[in-house]
């Protein structure tokens, strides 16, 4: 096992009595809450909260020289950010009243209950990072800058919307709780999750694993692995991807694919820091970091009652969303650029050049591939590359094809799906005459493609020769 401690900022025990602080941090130590100061004497807490900061003070309330009554508003008004987590030997509704009044987090009757004094101790240290998280990512929105730019170098962007997305890998990159990651296939969903371990600190490694496909007993083997004998085959104990993230992070895509059965599993992972290996009725902790990823719609997934509600909340603490490449098309001449140079690299040839209107034509392709499809397009070109200027002859082939296909799509019984556009139609008051949806669509076809009269008809479906014809025509007709 790792020897990173858990949570990194203490937990502080408060008690003058010897029994509970052993007690206590023996419950905690258990559940993987390994990193306790324990003070028997209350005159010195204030001193030790000003040498280390803290994630939670337990609190004792009565106590000798200083009372917990006493220490709580000063901690309270000196140590805002701390959560108090106050004891007390008393079950009154007023002393909770009371204690809530004075700013407390939380309060525990002795005899304290093991259970109940992790479960709080824990979502205490949940809300002091969420509130460390909050703090850094308005420092870092305020000042516009990056701490560590380096570690974004892989992913290549000038967009403002994935700053702001770097900003916040940033922001919450030394937490501990899980990170959801959403987006299409091919924006690089993969390549946030490493940034995030990187940015972590962990001294552990990043394991990464799809999950897709996987049945429910694939899934727990996988991740927790197994003892000797648990099942047919196993002749040999084998430790799961859990085991080999620890103390760093385990990272999860696919996971909109993942079965009800194995969603139970994951969300006991999440929750408890516990998982059993097949076959092993002792269960085992860890400290590795979960990132999931997804390109799966989970509001849909959740409406159809095939993801678990309580595990999308636990998972989206942190949510991050890779905007696909349409909607950063700033980015690419930079990506051209990278992939140009990585392909003319693997391939040994020289980088060739990119006619004028090549990023015109990339402007109107929707790339449903994203990132991934853009570097094999421009990798497929490189390969039939000989000198010069690199042809567009095989960007317009796939780009072309690709706009035919989604205009004659046909449905799962093979019936012809309506045109995109098809519902704009009853919101009509008035259709317009097919002369002037004519030159509307021209017009805008004209505008998409900056002028090109190509790459315009391509997007109407003609030939070049046919909108040549209707603009002449046109013209001819305004001349009159």
């Amino acid at each position: 096992m790792n020897p990173t401690t858990f949570p990194a900022l203490p937990v502080l025990l408060v008690d003058d009595e010897a029994q509970f602080l052993f007690s206590a941090s023996l419950s905690l130590n258990s559940e993987g809450i390994d990193n306790v100061v324990e003070c028997q004497d209350s005159r010195d807490v204030m001193s030790i909260l000003s040498e280390e900061d803290f994630s939670v003070v337990v609190l004792d309330m009565l106590m000798p020289h200083l009372s917990g009554w006493e220490l709580l508003p000063t901690i309270v008004r000196d140590f805002p950010d701390i959560p108090v987590i106050i004891i007390t030997a008393v079950n009154e509704v007023k002393t909770a009243v009371d204690c809530m009044k004075e700013g407390t987090f939380d309060y525990l009757v002795k005899p304290v209950d093991k259970v109940r004094l992790v479960t709080t101790v824990r979502r205490a240290i949940e809300v002091r990072d969420l509130r460390d998280e909050n703090t850094r990512l308005r420092d870092y929105l305020l000042s516009d800058k990056l701490e560590q730019p380096d570690v974004f170098s892989e992913i290549i962007t000038q967009n403002s919307v994935m700053r702001s997305i770097f900003q916040y890998i940033e922001a919450i990159a030394e937490n501990a709780l899980p990170v959801l990651i959403t987006g299409e296939t091919g924006v690089g969903k993969e390549l946030i999750a490493k940034t995030l371990h990187r940015l972590s600190g962990r001294a552990g490694e990043l394991v990464a694993v799809n999950v897709a496909g996987l049945d429910d007993r694939l899934f727990a083997d996988t991740l927790f692995g197994h003892k000797k004998g648990a099942f047919t085959g196993a002749d040999a104990a084998r430790d799961g991807l859990v085991e080999q993230a620890s103390g760093g992070t385990l990272f999860l895509d696919e996971i909109g694919d993942l079965n009800m059965e194995s969603q139970v599993k994951l969300l006991r992972l999440l929750q408890e820091g516990k998982y059993y290996p097949l076959g092993e009725d002792v269960p085992k902790l860890t400290d590795a970091r979960i990132i999931v990823a997804t390109n799966r719609d989970i509001d849909a997934l959740m409406k159809a009652e095939t993801f678990r509600r309580d595990l999308y909340y636990r998972l989206q603490t942190h949510h991050i969303h890779v905007p696909p490449l349409r909607d950063r098309r700033d980015d690419l001449p930079l990506l051209v650029e990278h992939f140009l140079d990585k392909a003319a690299r693997q391939l040994d040839k020289n980088q060739p050049m990119v006619p004028a209107e090549f990023f015109t034509l990339l402007g109107v392709y929707h790339f449903p591939g994203n990132i991934r499809e853009l570097e094999s397009m421009i990798f497929d070109a490189v390969s039939r590359h000989k000198r010069g200027v690199l042809s567009m002859k095989s960007f317009k082939a796939k780009i072309g094809n690709q706009d035919l296909a989604s205009r004659k799509s046909e449905d799962e019984n093979g019936r012809e799906n309506a045109l995109p556009f098809t519902d704009l139609l009853p919101n009509l008051d008035q259709l317009p005459a097919l002369k002037d949806a004519e030159k509307l669509l021209i017009a805008e076809a004209l505008k998409r493609s900056d002028g090109n009269q190509t790459i315009a008809a391509q997007l109407l479906g003609l030939s070049r020769q046919a909108l040549h014809n209707r603009l002449r025509r046109a013209r001819k007709s305004v001349a009159k």
